[in-house]
């Protein structure tokens, strides 16, 4: 037991490619500060490891990226852990937990988290409770194992480091004081050319001269970005038929400025949220009168790890001139995400009926996760929608970024490469393949995916900001000569189409060198062999650039297997049509020593993928099922063995 009149810190860890992590780790934080310990969340490469020693314990929350990587903003930390010269007992003393956030349909399921256990024990580190594993496919999704582990660590602290005599753990219908909050910006406001008075302020018209957007379109402004590329929209295309159940686009996006990417490469795309939806918010919680006024970001604290100011509430907010709350909402704030367990808890504290306290309150109780679950996430209802059913709670303004989710960014595959990437001369142009998120839920009510919605209703000749992000598929002109197999169902096929352009102009390369050094031979390439699985449901409506596939046969040896499941009485997918062509796969990727890329929608997919290989290994080359499964992890542990699933 630690000595109760001791201090009580502790530091909570986060690395996170998507956010989901972080979401985690600050409900880690607020759990953690209830039992008055004195708590900082940071991303891990906000710190240096040599502060860390100092806590009472640390609490990491890891996601896994690509091919069991870590996230980008870990990396320094994870240098500096992985430095030759720290002794076995660096961080002697010291206790810690973890809980990895990941997907078991990936080979290396949480593989970042337990590479950050196994290195923090080799470094003397202790274990305070047991790890947790979440998983984004079970039936709750990472809630599932996170809700339950956070309940029990939670009993566990209060056995470990009991409070001193007289203290309690603050209760969940207590807020917790804010790191930020949001104030009038008098220095903006005074420098306005218009006066406006707090006291006699009138709800300002949505094309005051704060304001920006119109009811029927997003917002056309230029957001501040860290890393941020400014592209042109050129084409934003519908592919299916009007008639179509899914609305899949081909956007292309033009820049002047040089851009450098490879197949597997992905950009992010910041959403905006709809003027319509951001008018409904600001009536309900009854910020008419402040809504179109300046505003500032006030920390209310400085770290005491790193004595800077905590890391503000949005990572991407830049100086922003003239914030409001209205452009906050418009491009920061998450309206339409689903709530998250803690969002119950914290906005129980601004509502006076007692019968929606003891809703929300209930919603945010462990026990009820199955009736959050049935609330929440089976009819997919949103934030505001939440808010329009509990209609008495009444958020104060200054807190709004202490309560809402932060709109965050989407990643798209890039689907061009090779001679689709530069279009004209001065022109550079990046491709996407993207299905918009369009359904019913099961009480009939109208979903649309934010970012789909947003990406959607952009206009050509439209100019966002995005960022560009390396991917995992390591194929390079060196390694050309692989044979590689794609597998990929439906918008999968993004980033299989990069490829293969890539794999193209390597081909034209070769072919050119060739003719210049023995022009009276035939050209050959050393380019492997290209092998598509593509999957969709009609060859009629879903089978995407189907005319370019039959240009480029002509250019390079690509073949393009089709399963199109509903064309036939009998259902058929691109596991059917790898089993079917068993010799062929067998000889690429045993006796060829081939690639095999899966791209697609995670869950039943990527594992019906994994069973087909095995089964083809053990029908064709007589291998027992353990050797199958031992030759796929040593493709895995080769790089020839690549998934990516969203």
């Amino acid at each position: 037991m630690v000595d109760v009149n001791g201090p009580r810190k502790c530091l909570v860890l986060y690395g996170s490619e998507t956010g989901n992590a972080e979401d985690v780790a600050h409900d880690i934080g607020r759990m953690v500060e209830r039992l008055h310990f004195e708590t900082e969340v940071l991303e891990m490469n906000a710190i240096e490891i040599d502060a860390m020693i100092n806590q009472s314990f640390i609490i990491f929350a890891i996601s896994t990226t690509g091919q069991g990587d870590l996230p980008s903003n870990t990396q320094t930390f994870w240098r500096s852990l992985l430095r030759k010269r720290l002794a076995s007992d660096h961080f002697g003393g010291l206790r810690f937990t973890a809980i990895g956030l990941g997907d078991s349909s990936y080979p290396r399921f949480n593989w970042a988290a337990r590479k950050l256990q196994v290195r923090m024990k080799q470094l003397g580190a202790r274990c305070l409770f047991p790890f947790a594993a979440a998983d984004d496919q079970r039936p709750r999704g990472i809630d599932q194992t996170f809700i339950p582990w956070s309940a029990d660590l939670r009993k566990h602290l209060i056995l470990e480091f009991p409070l001193p005599h007289g203290f309690h753990p603050i209760p969940d219908d207590v807020p917790l004081p804010p790191k930020w909050i949001l104030q009038v910006d008098e220095k903006v406001l005074l420098e306005s050319s218009e006066s406006m008075s707090l006291s006699t302020a009138e709800p300002v018209n949505a094309e005051g001269p704060f304001s920006n957007g119109s009811a029927n379109c997003c917002s056309t402004e230029i957001l501040p970005t860290k890393r941020a590329l400014a592209v042109s929209v050129k084409e934003n295309k519908r592919l299916t038929p009007e008639s179509h159940w899914q609305d899949v686009r081909h956007l292309q996006l033009v820049t002047s400025i040089p851009i450098k990417y490879s197949p597997g490469d992905t950009i992010t795309i910041f959403p905006k949220n709809f003027p319509e939806d951001v008018e409904q918010l600001i009536s309900l919680m009854g910020w008419d009168v402040y809504a179109d006024i300046p505003i500032e970001f006030y920390a209310t604290e400085k770290s005491s790890v790193t004595q800077a100011l905590p890391n503000p509430p949005i990572p991407n907010l830049l100086p922003y001139p003239h914030l409001t709350i209205r452009s906050l909402l418009l491009n920061y704030i998450d309206i339409n995400a689903i709530p998250r367990r803690s969002f119950f808890r914290n906005v129980a504290n601004f509502t006076e009926l007692p019968l929606h306290k003891e809703r929300l309150l209930e919603f945010s109780n462990p026990e009820y996760l199955d009736d959050l679950y049935d609330y929440t996430t089976r009819p997919r209802r949103s934030i505001l929608e939440v808010l329009q059913e509990f209609h008495t709670v009444k958020i104060p303004w200054e807190r709004l970024t202490t309560v809402f989710p932060v709109l965050r960014g989407r990643l798209f595959s890039i689907a061009s490469a090779g001679c689709s990437r530069d279009t004209s001369p001065g022109t550079h142009s990046i491709e996407l393949l993207v299905a918009i998120v369009k359904y019913r839920t099961i009480i009939r009510k109208l979903r649309q995916g934010v970012c789909t919605r947003y990406l959607a209703s952009i206009q050509p000749g439209t100019t966002i900001n995005i960022q560009l992000n390396k991917g995992s598929f390591g194929m390079t002109q060196s390694n050309s000569q692989i044979p590689v197999i794609m597998v990929s169902p439906g918008t999968g096929l993004a980033p299989m189409r990069s490829l293969i352009w890539e794999r193209c102009q390597w081909t034209e390369y070769f072919n050119n060198q060739k003719m210049d050094t023995q022009p009276d031979a035939t050209a050959i390439t050393p380019v492997g062999r290209s092998i598509l699985f593509f999957g969709g449901r009609n060859i009629a409506s879903d089978f995407f650039f189907q005319q370019e596939w039959e240009l480029l046969q002509k250019k390079m040896r690509l073949d393009v297997i089709t399963a199109f499941s509903r064309d036939q009485a009998h259902k058929i997918y691109v596991q059917d049509m790898l089993r079917k062509n068993s010799a062929l796969v067998y000889q690429v990727l045993h006796n060829e020593s081939g690639m095999i890329f899966v791209c697609g929608s995670s869950g039943k997919m990527p594992l019906a993928v994994r069973e087909a290989l095995l089964e083809i290994f053990q029908r064709e080359g007589g291998m027992e099922h353990d050797i199958a499964q031992e030759y796929l992890a040593v493709m895995e542990q080769d790089g020839r063995y690549k998934q990516e699933t969203w």
